[in-house]
């Protein structure tokens, strides 16, 4: 299949998916409040069945997303490989070790395959804020961690961290934040872009954080003013 074609049809694909995931929260939460207020006692006023209502929702919301996720997890997992034999990237080839023959040995083993698996997670999971190429799901250039965090070797002094965390739903979700061996405060990254930006703030001796007060308009211009040199060197 021609490259670009492939690739336009896993965006869309991915789209997709992630459209299912909202569908099923709005299905859910609709279905929820129907019957919240459609089943609750005709003797109560009309807000506390408008409030049980919301409450269904809510239960309904998370309960018919979960159920979705039973097949939407393996689809995705399916994009992400179909993603991978894409793309020009090194595959690392594992082999199962030999069965460990003491407590010491099996916990070496249990705590390589968490590093492996954080940074297989992490790179899988950056689809959310790289979906070009792949540069971020290259799963070599991860490193992963036996507390189930990953960081992403960006330029000397700056990695891209990964963990996850509960969002509103209880499910886990995927953040990640840049962090600079300056000490600087870590900055969330929700797209690519930002971390491009960062980068070349960086380059120009300025701050890897987002400017404030009286600075900010210096640090637009002066990164307006790098992107116009960039793009000079690139015509």
């Amino acid at each position: 299949m021609n490259r670009a074609v492939r690739r336009a049809t896993l965006t869309v694909a991915d789209a997709a998916t992630e459209g299912l995931d909202m569908v099923t929260v709005v299905i859910g939460g609709a279905i929820g409040a129907w019957a919240g207020y459609t089943y609750s006692p005709d003797t109560w006023s009309g807000d506390w069945r408008l409030a049980f209502a919301g409450g269904a929702a809510v239960v309904a919301a998370v309960a018919v997303n979960s159920l979705a996720e039973l097949f939407l997890t393996p689809l995705r997992r399916l994009l992400t490989k179909a993603r991978s034999t894409a793309q020009p990237t090194t595959t690392r080839r594992r082999t199962a070790p030999a069965a460990p023959a003491t407590l010491s040995e099996g916990l070496a083993q249990v705590a390589t395959a968490t590093e492996n698996d954080a940074a297989s997670r992490a790179a899988s999971d950056a689809w959310g804020i790289d979906q070009g190429d792949g540069f971020l799901r290259a799963e070599d250039r991860w490193r992963g961690y036996e507390d189930a965090t990953a960081s992403f070797f960006l330029a000397p002094g700056v990695w891209l961290h990964y963990r996850t965390e509960k969002n509103e739903y209880g499910r886990n979700a995927a953040r990640f934040t840049l962090l600079t061996g300056d000490g600087d405060q870590p900055v969330p990254i929700t797209h690519v872009e930002q971390i491009r930006h960062r980068l070349a703030a960086r380059a120009t001796g300025l701050p890897a954080v987002p400017a404030t007060g009286d600075t900010k308009d210096m640090v637009a211009d002066t990164i307006a003013e790098l992107d116009n040199h960039l793009k000079a060197l690139e015509a």
